[in-house]
């Protein structure tokens, strides 16, 4: 029983960020927590989610971003703690959930369309 409670333990200590849900195609900013010695600082990675995959505790997803001409992939697991939150900056409209096609693209061919979503409508508040 000692086990189950350390690893309980181990779970609440790092707590991880609310992410919002995803979508292949969306542009997301990751804001990661970064250490340099004894340092902490943190960085973001700004890019179009490429792929999603697993489920419950295994469930990760993938990033791309084109830097100085060169493609980079950074794959994050939702429940990381170096993860401290997830901005979805904008949704595109994609017919695959795999966009593996965007990695031999460049320029405007590797563009997507972009997909208006209506924001939520808040509930009315109640008055008493």
């Amino acid at each position: 029983m000692a086990k189950k409670k350390a690893t309980e333990e181990k779970r609440t200590k790092h707590e991880t960020p609310e992410i919002p849900a995803l979508q292949p195609g969306d542009v997301v900013a990751v804001n990661l927590r970064i250490r340099e010695g004894d340092k902490e600082r943190t960085q973001t990675f700004e890019g179009t989610v490429i792929r999603l995959r697993g489920a419950g505790e295994n469930k990760s997803f993938t990033v791309r971003k084109v830097s100085r001409g060169y493609g980079i992939e950074r794959i994050f697991p939702f429940r990381s703690p170096v993860i401290t939150s997830v901005q979805v900056k904008r949704h595109s409209k994609v017919r695959r959930s795999k966009l593996y096609y965007l990695r031999g693209r460049k320029g405007r061919g590797a563009q997507l369309k972009e997909r208006k979503v209506e924001p939520k409508a808040r509930p009315a508040a109640v008055e008493e």
